[in-house]
Formats: C-alpha cells, sequence, structure tokens
C-alpha cells in the first residue's frame, strides 16, 4: 500500500517537474520572442530612415555652356573684383538654356526651363569667374547644381508614369532631362553641400553646418557646467555630507528632478536666463545651460552609484597609512570610479545632444545661415534642424530629415562607443 502510493507521489511530482519545465520553457520563448519582435521593428525603423536619407548624400550636376558675353554679363575683360561681384550671371545662364534648349518658347515653357538649375548657380558661376577672369568674353563648360526637383527624377525618385498633376516635374522638364542625360550632361556627385552649408529655403542647397557647429558650442557649455558641479556634488553626498533629513531632501529632489520633463527645463531657460538675466536668444550658451541644468541629476546619481561601488578595503587602506579624507577621496575613491563616472557623464550628454524641446522654448528654432563663431552667436542645433525640415512639404527636405537624424544617431553611436573605451581603457589601468 506504502508502495502504491510512493507512486503515486512520484507520478505527481514528476507532472508537476513537467508542468513547470513547460512553463518555463514557454517564458523563455516568450522572452525570445519579445526581443526578436523588438529587433524587427528597430530593423524596419533604420531601413526606413537608411532608404530615405541617402539619397541625400548625392546631388546632380548639369553642365551647362554659358557665354560671359559682355553684352550679356555687362563684364569686360581686365574687370575689378567689384565688377565681377556684380555682374549678371543669372542672366547669362538662362540664356544658355534657352540657346540649348530653343523649343522653349513661352514664357512657361521658359520658366520651367530656369528650374532645372538651382538659384544658386549664378553664385558657382560667379566663384568660378572669380577664380579664372580670363572667362570673361568667351564660351565656358561649367557644371552647375541641379534644382532639387530635377534631381529628385534624375535619382529616379519620380516616376514618368505618375501622372503629371501629381508631380512637380512636368512632362517637358524630364524630356529635355532626358536629353541631357543622354548627352552626358548630367553627373551624380557626393553631396559635400550637406556638410558645408547652413540651412536654406531651397533643399539642394541646405546643409547642417550651423547645426554642427552650434551642437558642438552647445555640448561645449553643458560639459564645462554639468561634468565638474555633477561630480562634485556627488563626491559630497557620498562622502563628506552628513546623514540628515536635509541630504535626505536634496538626494529625494536630484532623483524627482531626473524625472522631470525636459520642457520644463526649456520653460525656465526661457524666464530665468533669457528674459531675467537678457542673455542673447538662440544662443548656445543659453542652450547649454539649460541643457546642464537637466543633465546634472543623471551625471550625479551615475556619479553617486559609481563612488558606492568603490571597495571599501581601498579606503581603509589609503586611512590606514595615514591620509586624510580628502587625500583618500581624490588619490583613491575617485580614480577607481572614474570609468563609471565617464560613462554616465557621456550617456548624460548623448541625451542632452538629442534633445530637442527645451531649445525649442529659447528661440535655437530660428533660420539661420551662417555658422556661429562662439557660444554667443545666433545657432541651431541638430534635432531642432531635423524637426524645421521634417515640418518642409517639399520632398528634397524630406531625405535631407532622415539624413540628418543618421548623422545624428551616428554622433550618438560614437559617444556610446567612447564610453565604452573609456571605461574599459580606466579598469585596465
Amino acid at each position: 500500500m506504502s508502495k502504491q502510493r510512493s507512486n503515486k507521489a512520484s507520478a505527481a511530482i514528476q507532472a508537476s517537474l513537467k508542468k513547470r519545465y513547460a512553463r518555463e520553457r514557454r517564458f523563455q520563448w516568450y522572452g525570445r520572442m519579445a526581443v526578436l519582435i523588438g529587433f524587427v521593428f528597430l530593423f524596419i525603423l533604420l531601413a526606413d530612415i537608411v532608404s530615405k536619407g541617402l539619397p541625400a548624400f548625392t546631388q546632380q550636376y548639369i553642365r551647362v555652356s554659358v557665354n560671359l558675353d559682355p553684352a550679356m554679363t555687362g563684364l569686360q575683360p581686365g574687370a575689378s573684383q567689384e565688377q565681377i561681384y556684380g555682374a549678371d550671371y543669372l542672366g547669362a545662364i538662362k540664356s544658355s538654356l534657352r540657346e540649348m534648349f530653343p523649343e522653349a518658347s513661352s514664357r512657361n515653357d521658359k520658366k520651367a526651363l530656369y528650374r532645372l538649375l538651382s538659384i544658386g548657380a549664378e553664385y558657382t558661376l560667379r566663384d568660378k569667374v572669380l577664380e579664372d577672369p580670363g572667362l570673361i568674353g568667351h564660351t565656358t563648360e561649367i557644371w552647375l547644381r541641379a534644382h532639387a526637383e530635377a534631381g529628385s527624377y534624375l535619382k529616379g525618385q519620380v516616376s514618368a508614369d505618375t501622372p503629371e498633376s501629381d508631380r512637380k516635374v512636368k512632362d517637358q522638364q524630364m524630356a529635355w532631362l532626358d536629353q541631357l542625360r543622354a548627352q552626358g550632361r548630367t553627373e551624380s556627385r557626393f553631396n559635400t553641400t550637406f556638410f558645408t552649408q547652413g540651412d536654406s529655403r531651397e533643399p539642394e542647397m541646405a546643409g547642417i553646418k550651423v547645426a554642427l557647429y552650434g551642437s558642438f558650442f552647445t555640448l561645449l557649455v553643458t560639459f564645462a557646467i554639468a561634468f565638474p558641479i555633477g561630480v562634485s556634488a556627488a563626491v559630497y553626498l557620498e562622502e563628506f555630507a552628513p546623514r540628515n533629513r536635509l541630504t535626505d531632501l536634496i538626494e529625494i529632489n536630484i532623483n524627482n528632478l531626473a524625472a522631470v520633463p525636459s520642457i520644463v527645463f526649456g520653460l525656465l531657460g526661457l524666464a530665468v536666463f533669457i528674459n531675467f538675466f537678457e542673455l542673447p536668444r538662440s544662443a548656445p550658451v543659453v542652450g547649454g545651460i539649460v541643457l546642464s541644468l537637466m543633465t546634472l541629476p543623471t551625471i550625479i546619481i551615475t556619479s553617486r552609484a559609481a563612488i558606492q561601488a568603490v571597495s571599501p578595503s581601498i579606503r581603509q587602506a589609503a586611512l590606514g597609512v595615514g591620509a586624510s579624507k580628502l587625500q583618500t577621496v581624490v588619490h583613491h575613491v575617485l580614480p577607481v570610479a572614474m570609468p563609471g563616472i565617464l560613462t554616465g557623464s557621456i550617456i548624460g550628454m548623448a541625451q542632452a545632444l538629442g534633445e530637442s524641446a527645451p531649445l525649442l522654448m529659447i528661440g535655437m528654432v530660428a533660420f539661420i545661415m551662417d555658422p556661429p563663431a562662439g557660444i554667443t552667436d545666433p545657432a541651431t542645433v541638430l534635432p531642432v534642424q531635423i524637426y524645421l525640415w521634417a515640418d518642409s512639404p517639399e520632398r528634397g527636405f524630406t531625405e535631407k530629415t532622415s539624413a540628418a537624424i543618421m548623422v545624428l544617431m551616428g554622433f550618438l553611436i560614437l559617444m556610446n562607443g567612447l564610453a565604452v573605451y573609456l571605461r574599459r581603457h580606466f579598469e585596465r589601468k
């Protein structure tokens, strides 16, 4: 009888174990599926951004035979630099286009013909003449930047099968572009303008240079303020501050500040630094101060965690050989905690690099073409530039938006990679 009971109990245990193991296997599969789904969605997002952004890194050019006739440009051989600057290059380009396509006789046809080239073509021709004044009075072959709409057709982004009313590149323009391509007068080049020019209302002339400069100066101010203050606060709270209600209140508020929406810091910057202290609007110095306030809680929390992780034996050994409390912290605790401190600081800076809401509140959404020379000059930053381009209806700005996102993601990956490298480097040291 007891043997039968034992067999029943053993069978029940085995059944229970099978059910438990089955639940564990199902739970593991649920976890794998969740990770797989996350990777799939991430891949879809990245693939969409890359597919839309890659065309922005190429620029289409059209080779035009421009006749620099003095009667057309107003330039004579031996003209001064001032006269070269004031010449009518646009008229010469339009005249050359009409000679290349004499069938464009009506006003609308001519307007469509001129739209094949960017409005910056005249400045390209001017720079060419400034470089070689001997071109005056002669016909020269010059590569000029194509308009964004013409460039989209040359890149294959616009189909001739689409109804003409649903596309900006008209049938006649397509015929002209096909003719130019057949003659070898079109060329695709790497879009250096994207990195060397500021913002523009024309997609083919817009770049992220101002945003890169603005992001650099803003992060420079952010790091100069947030890192020393954050690390000092963490060291004081962890090593020197007495344990009482005041320090408990400070710690609670630091943790609460880490959860405050970023736009609140933007409102603070607008009310205090711009309206009260009258600091310049849309300047990296204000943006850096606002982002440093937002980044401080992250740096303090991560720095405290790194200091807490230092073995107590290191402190005891330093104090045991006669080192003061300050010497122990500076020469022993901080070097050991530095990998974690740097990692937390770089992650906080990466978070600040991707912020746009607080900077919108302090006016860094302005249209700026010239890069800033310092922290007090008007500027914008990459996230705000992406926001501005995303709000534009032109197709050229759509691909510029995705390309700028790719650049921003590249910087974030580099910063996180730097954090990993510094952590490993200091840990080995």
